[in-house]
């Protein structure tokens, strides 16, 4: 977990009630949104991988981080433990890409277009030329969050996603989404609702471990 005091709401990968699962956190001293999404996590690989083996040492049976930002540490971390490692929602385009008709590709809404570099998408499997949109010039939502503000409008940032979303649709070639940021996650029905796609997301990516390492029963 980023060091944060955003509100971390239902939905939010940082609130327990998201899962329907038990969930355990560690946050990362001096993690902040700024440092890793503006900065791309400068001097916190150790930090994190520390983190990790540690959640590992108290029985997790695998380890997500909470920005999609940190796909760059997705190596790092995965050395560091003998559990799945999920660093970045971004690391299911390519099998969403497989899903999706020829023609079409799963494109990013990220927080901020700008600090989602090549090294990024690289480091997550994520073909160069797919489309990106960005949130960072909404007043509330990117704000809020790589500003790490104690109070944000959740109507306000749920509408900014949304309009952010639907740029995305100008580009044929979009026949997914993908949530880079895991504090988008309250916001993906309404994203799903206004662009006719399917949306996908840390949630997702979660989900679909943690059914491989606990499998239910019937």
């Amino acid at each position: 977990m980023l060091q944060t005091r955003f509100p971390r709401i239902p939905g939010d990968i940082g609130n327990p009630v998201t899962w329907p699962f038990p969930v355990h956190y560690k946050v990362v001293p001096d993690a902040t949104p700024e440092r890793v999404v503006l900065h791309k996590s400068g001097g916190l690989a150790d930090a994190f991988t520390q983190a990790a083996r540690e959640l590992v040492e108290e029985g997790a049976a695998m380890i997500a981080t909470s920005c999609g930002f940190l796909s760059l540490l997705q190596d790092e971390l995965q050395a560091a433990v003998t559990v799945p490692v999920a660093a970045s929602a971004l690391m299911q385009v390519p099998v969403i890409n497989a899903a999706l008709p020829r023609q079409k590709c799963c494109a990013i809404l990220t927080v901020h277009k700008a600090a989602l570099t090549g090294e990024h998408l690289r480091c997550a499997g994520v073909p160069a030329d797919t489309p990106i949109a960005g949130t960072e010039d909404a007043a509330e939502f990117t704000r809020a969050i790589v500003g790490d503000r104690a109070h944000f409008n959740v109507d306000r940032a749920r509408a900014e996603v949304v309009t952010a979303a639907q740029t995305l649709t100008n580009d044929p070639r979009t026949g997914a989404i993908v949530l880079e940021c895991t504090n988008m996650i309250p916001y993906a029905r309404a994203v799903q609702a206004a662009t006719g796609l399917p949306v996908f997301s840390m949630f997702n990516l979660v989900q679909w471990l943690h059914a491989a390492v606990r499998p239910p029963m019937f």
